[in-house]
């Protein structure tokens, strides 16, 4: 077995880096600069979510005047809807440092002690995907949210004896985008839980203007709507899309986004006039033309797609149903009228006797 060198390895790597420029260092801080450079630090500038924002605002204040940290929070709701932004946020109001992990990355033990040991007085500590957390991990949390301290053992067999660690206080700051899967004991822990809600199109409006202002993009007010409008409620979303139609602008136009250069850029990414893109037409077309609207089960819509089970219903159902397109029922998933109009299909005379 031949072995090679550190000197070969960095000589290969680079020219792994050189054949593919996506995967250059600079390219990374690139996409981690973008994505720091349009997050908000502040309330004033985090747009949407105004109930949400005004209760948080009360209970930091309240943390603030008695000098304790704030309680643990859960956030739940559909992906890109600022849930990691928003813990940002607060950490910023508390004046205070946050760290950042999901819960993916906590396979073992020593993984979730090492980051609470690491804690310091009133630091926050977010986990993204909290509803993933194993077992043992989630055991080690209970105290640790509770009475701000890590049960541990040491000792084999019968000389074992428990120690109780003591932590400084911290906020736990959990997010998920499937509340139903966390456990009772480690939901109940949580002193503040809040749903993110959808956005509607004014406020994604104010996010893509926002947005091409730090990214020193020409944009109008028609402009910034008609992405909004396609953008399916999420500002993540509605962010990706401000760059794809900037570089359409700057290729097919002056460089400035107006209503008909976005008209044409979102065409071309086949993202229709109410967010759908090519995969989202493709199911209500498969459950129309295949299985004449419905009922058909989830894992029947998988396996014709040729897409996981997972990412159908963590992905594309969450809008579809939202928007009114897609409908749950006992026997499985249901097109509306609605989509039969989007689609331009006739709707057939049982869906209109039963609507």
């Amino acid at each position: 077995m031949s072995i090679i060198s550190d000197d070969s390895n960095i000589e290969v790597k680079k020219k792994i880096t050189e054949k593919n420029p996506i995967t250059k260092p600079e390219s990374i801080e690139y996409d981690k600069n973008f994505e720091n450079s349009i997050r908000p630090k502040s309330f004033e500038t985090y747009i949407g979510q105004s109930a949400l924002k005004e209760t948080l605002k009360i209970s930091i204040e309240a943390a603030k005047k008695r000098e304790l940290p704030l309680d643990h929070l859960l956030f739940y709701g559909p992906p890109g809807l600022g849930k990691t932004t928003l813990a940002g946020v607060i950490a910023e109001q508390m004046g205070v440092d946050i760290k950042i992990t999901s819960a993916p990355a906590l396979e073992r033990p020593r993984d979730i002690i090492g980051i609470l040991m690491s804690l310091k007085g009133g630091e926050i500590l977010f986990i993204d995907e909290i509803h993933r957390l194993n077992k043992i991990a989630e055991e080690i949390l209970y105290p640790a949210m509770e009475d701000f301290s890590l049960d541990m053992t040491t000792g084999k067999s019968q000389t074992v004896k428990t120690l109780r660690i003591p932590l400084p206080k911290f906020t736990l700051i959990g997010a998920t985008t499937k509340a139903g899967a966390l456990s009772g004991p480690l939901r109940d822990r949580f002193g503040i839980i809040h749903r993110l809600e959808f956005y509607n199109q004014e406020e994604l409006a104010q996010v893509v203007t926002r947005t091409a202002g730090i990214l020193n993009i020409d944009i109008d007010e028609k402009g910034a709507y008609t992405i909004a409008g396609r953008s399916r409620g999420t500002p993540r979303i509605a962010n990706r899309l401000v760059k794809r139609v900037a570089d359409y602008a700057l290729v097919k136009g002056d460089g400035k986004i107006t209503e008909d250069i976005a008209n044409k850029a979102l065409d071309v990414l086949n993202i229709d006039n109410s967010g759908l893109d090519s995969t989202d037409r493709s199911l209500l077309t498969l459950i129309i033309d295949k299985y004449n609207g419905g009922p058909v089960g989830i894992e029947t819509i998988a396996a014709a797609l040729g897409e996981d089970v997972r990412t159908i219903e963590d992905v594309y159902e969450p809008y579809l149903l939202q928007s009114g397109l897609l409908q749950r029922t006992p026997r499985g998933r249901m097109v509306s009228p609605a989509a039969y109009k989007h689609l331009n299909y006739k709707i057939p005379n049982e869906q209109q006797t039963l609507f």
